[in-house]
């Protein structure tokens, strides 16, 4: 299965600060990312910029609205990520567990959902509302 992992903004993400142990964040990231290459877990990973480089496209009927960044909520943005494959949901718990973060950083795991997990999807749910 592959899996999506979000590495959550932070109020210093937002800003484009560094944290002081920058350097030795991204080495112990480096050496994280090599294991995770090494045992042909990692499919992609990359940061993001602030949102204050981003933009939104708020779709309402045929209207369509462009929102410029930077946006408010902290906590609902992603500063990076990466899509692992795994052998299963537990499987990418254990190597977050490993990654070298810390000052309570939360990072989320999302499975994707592949072509054919949404077709079935889409006939379960027909199937129930045939019912």
């Amino acid at each position: 299965m592959r899996v999506l992992v979000l590495v959550k903004a932070s109020p210093e993400s937002e800003t484009g600060q560094f944290p002081p142990d920058f350097k030795d964040l991204v080495s112990d990231m480096d050496k994280y990312n090599d294991a995770l290459t090494k045992a042909g877990v990692m499919l992609a990973a990359d940061g993001l910029y602030p949102s204050s480089k981003g933009k939104r496209v708020r779709f309402d009927d045929a209207k369509r609205t462009v929102i410029d960044g930077p946006f408010a909520e902290t906590k609902e943005l992603v500063a990076g990520f990466w899509i692992w494959q795994v052998r299963s949901m537990d499987e990418a718990v254990e190597w977050l567990k490993r990654a070298p973060f810390g000052g309570g950083a939360e990072v989320e795991i999302r499975p994707i959902q592949e072509q054919e997990d949404f077709q079935r999807d889409l006939d379960a749910t027909a199937a129930r509302a045939a019912r």
